[in-house]
C-alpha cells in the first residue's frame, strides 16, 4: 500500500487564515488555562484532534473576532510582524505575563505565490505548541489575583491605523523570565512563541 502525500500549495492568504486560526485558539487556550475567566465561561470545542476550551462569554468574543480579523487581514498585506497577548493584574495594572508570538515571513513571498507544503506536518507542529500551552499551569506561577488582558499588534509603519486601535507601550515583564515554545512554519509563515513570566517575589 502506497502512502498518502499530505503535500499541498499554500499561499500568502491561506497561510494568513491558518496563523490567524491558530493564535485564535492559543489565546482562548491561555485565558482558560491561565483562569483569567472563571471556567465555566468556556466551551468545549475540537482543533487539530485537541480538545480545547473556547470562550462563550459574547462581549469578550466580539472584541476576539475584531482582533482577529484584523490580524488576518494585516498578516495576508504583509503589514503585521508580531502578536502579543498581554496579562495584567487589575488592581495594580502590573504585567504578569507576555505571550509573543512572533510572525516571520519572507520577503520574496507575494500575493501570488504558491508554496508546497505538508499540511500533516504544520498541523503536528501547531498540535505541539497547543500542547504547550495547555501544559503551561506545570511550568508558571499561579495568577492569584483578579487579572485582565489585551492584545498588541506590531505593525509596519505605513499601515494606517484603525480608529478603534490605540497606540500602547510594549507593556513588558518588569524583571521577568521567558521561555521558549515550539515554532512552527507553513512555509510562508514562521512562529514562534515566546512567554515572559513575573517571577513570585
Amino acid at each position: 500500500m502506497s502512502a498518502t502525500s499530505s503535500k499541498q500549495t499554500i499561499t500568502l492568504k491561506g497561510s494568513s487564515k491558518m496563523v490567524t486560526e491558530f493564535l485564535g485558539y492559543g489565546i482562548n487556550s491561555i485565558l482558560y488555562q491561565r483562569g483569567v475567566y472563571a471556567s465555566d465561561m468556556f466551551k468545549r470545542d475540537t482543533y487539530h484532534g485537541l480538545i480545547i476550551h473556547v470562550m462563550s462569554d459574547n462581549s469578550v468574543n466580539e472584541y476576539l473576532d475584531n482582533v482577529l480579523k484584523h490580524i488576518r487581514e494585516w498578516m495576508a498585506n504583509k503589514y503585521l510582524r508580531r502578536v502579543v497577548m498581554v496579562i495584567t493584574d487589575t488592581s495594580t495594572s502590573d504585567v504578569l505575563e507576555r505571550w509573543q508570538f512572533e510572525l516571520h515571513c519572507e520577503d520574496s513571498i507575494h500575493k501570488e505565490s504558491e508554496i508546497e507544503f505538508d499540511l500533516k506536518k504544520v498541523q503536528n507542529g501547531i498540535r505541539d505548541v497547543i500542547r504547550q500551552i495547555v501544559a503551561c499551569v506545570t511550568f508558571l506561577p499561579t495568577l492569584e489575583a483578579a487579572c485582565s488582558f489585551d492584545i498588541l499588534m506590531y505593525t509596519s509603519k505605513d499601515l494606517e491605523e484603525p480608529e478603534a486601535f490605540i497606540e500602547s507601550g510594549p507593556c513588558l515583564v518588569i524583571g521577568g523570565e521567558d521561555v521558549r515554545l515550539k515554532s512552527f512554519s507553513t512555509q510562508i509563515h514562521k512562529v514562534d512563541t515566546v512567554v515572559t513570566y513575573k517571577k513570585p517575589s
